[in-house]
């Protein structure tokens, strides 16, 4: 990629159609934190893609750092994933009837995450949220799930209390339209907080059917577990006769070839997947062991369903992406996550703006605070204005971070040294323009 250090953003055809858009679509968008409002501007609508970049409605080019939130690991467009959807696509777009893919990508993903016996498709990761939950509930007999501040596991009613992702960027505790009877049975404590978590188990023994957390959370910026505190879940949910549920939605197949799960050493009972699985197509799924699956329907009594559950395409998408996902891919994308949050430092360090850079592999986020931040209070408490206005200047410089303080980057494989050089340099000019 050429340098091009953009002076301006031409937003004119963007700002057309938002203003068109508002007309016929809640906000003008599909999804709250496309709308922008968080960095303090209007969101920009996307033209098309190929690799690591992005071309708008109005011909600026960006170096993505979204990637669709997360599913496209090898970028956009890779010619294999591309090459797979489009022969699925001459087979038929749906059957509503099983299918070879289907099993495929059971074996695939069984093969990867060493707990997980069986696996049930859904089309998103808020489904295969609640089928996790419902079949907790199942397993156990109870009813109460313990999920912690900031983590965003879809938007099941139960699951908005101090939810993170859109949710913590608009300051929302929970959504208008849940029931407080709906959330009675959540159970919100502090990330990486033991005491809390000891305290809660205990008071709450004989009551809880999940501990729900992600095993990587990115829903409130970057925050991995402190020291020992994945151990600690698996030994409180065994102590107190609960599940494990790990929502691996946005690690799965990013931060290691078997997740969160092989990076911390901890497993699930029951694991939420998405985003990676349907290699940019809607696609979700629901994993664990086999005694627990099989309390699904036709095989159990637990009720799930899903018009497009395990969709040709979708399923195509998900084996091309993961069949390119081996150990060289991932030391590949770790070293190009620590290039890039290396060069974020330096940036920083050379502008004098004091933030913190937290990084995993495939993972990063720059958080406007002195101190690497340990839960979701201590985000909040970051200069959100700053990295909105750092945003701006980011996009001005032909670079697209994700449009909140509360959510992670998504380096890619599609990133090549010359764009991360071109990044770094951008952000170097953006924290001087703060200053």
């Amino acid at each position: 990629m050429a340098a091009h250090v953009m002076t301006s953003l031409s937003d004119t055809h963007s700002a057309a159609l938002y203003e068109r858009a508002r007309r016929r679509i809640p906000g003008g968008v599909n999804s709250p934190v496309r709308a922008m409002r968080a960095i303090g501007r209007d969101p920009l609508f996307i033209e098309r893609a190929q690799g690591a970049e992005l071309f708008d409605v109005d011909g600026n080019r960006y170096i993505d750092y979204v990637c669709s939130w997360g599913p496209l690991i090898h970028g956009h467009g890779h010619p294999a994933v591309v090459e797979a959807v489009v022969k699925a696509a001459k087979g038929g777009m749906s059957f509503g009837a099983p299918t070879p893919g289907e099993i495929a990508l059971a074996e695939e993903v069984c093969g990867r995450m060493e707990t997980v016996e069986m696996l049930r498709t859904t089309s998103s990761g808020t489904e295969a949220t609640m089928t996790a939950l419902r079949l907790a509930r199942a397993a156990t007999g109870r009813t109460k799930v313990l999920k912690f501040a900031g983590g965003y596991h879809g938007h099941v009613d139960g699951l908005l209390a101090q939810a993170g992702s859109g949710l913590a960027t608009q300051a929302l505790p929970s959504s208008p339209g849940v029931p407080a009877a709906v959330t009675a049975d959540t159970i919100v404590i502090p990330w990486n907080d033991r005491e809390a978590l000891i305290e809660a188990t205990q008071a709450h023994a004989g009551e809880l059917a999940a501990i729900l957390a992600e095993g990587i959370p990115a829903n409130m910026g970057l925050i991995p577990p402190s020291e020992g505190f994945m151990e600690l879940l698996r030994v409180r949910a065994d102590a107190c006769g609960a599940l494990l549920v790990l929502d691996e939605v946005i690690s799965g197949f990013r931060v290691a070839r078997g997740g969160a799960q092989e990076r911390t050493g901890v497993a699930g009972d029951l694991v939420a997947m998405g985003k990676i699985i349907g290699g940019g197509l809607p696609a979700g799924a629901v994993g664990g062991r086999a005694e627990l699956m099989e309390l699904l329907a036709p095989a159990g009594e637990v009720y799930q369903a899903g018009t497009l559950s395990g969709n040709p395409l979708a399923v195509a998408a998900g084996l091309a992406t993961l069949g390119l996902l081996d150990e060289q891919a991932y030391l590949r994308l770790a070293a190009i996550t620590e290039h890039l949050a290396q060069g974020l430092r330096e940036a920083a360090a050379a502008a004098q703006r004091p933030v913190q850079v937290v990084s995993v592999p495939g993972l990063l986020t720059v958080f406007f605070c002195a101190q690497a931040p340990v839960n979701l209070a201590d985000v909040q408490g970051c200069d959100l204005e700053s990295y909105g206005a750092w945003c701006r200047a980011l996009l001005a410089r032909g670079v697209y971070p994700p449009p909140s303080q509360f959510e992670a980057w998504f380096p890619s494989l599609a990133h090549t040294p010359e764009h991360i050089e071109h990044t770094v340099e951008a952000a170097q000019a953006a924290f001087r323009e703060l200053a």
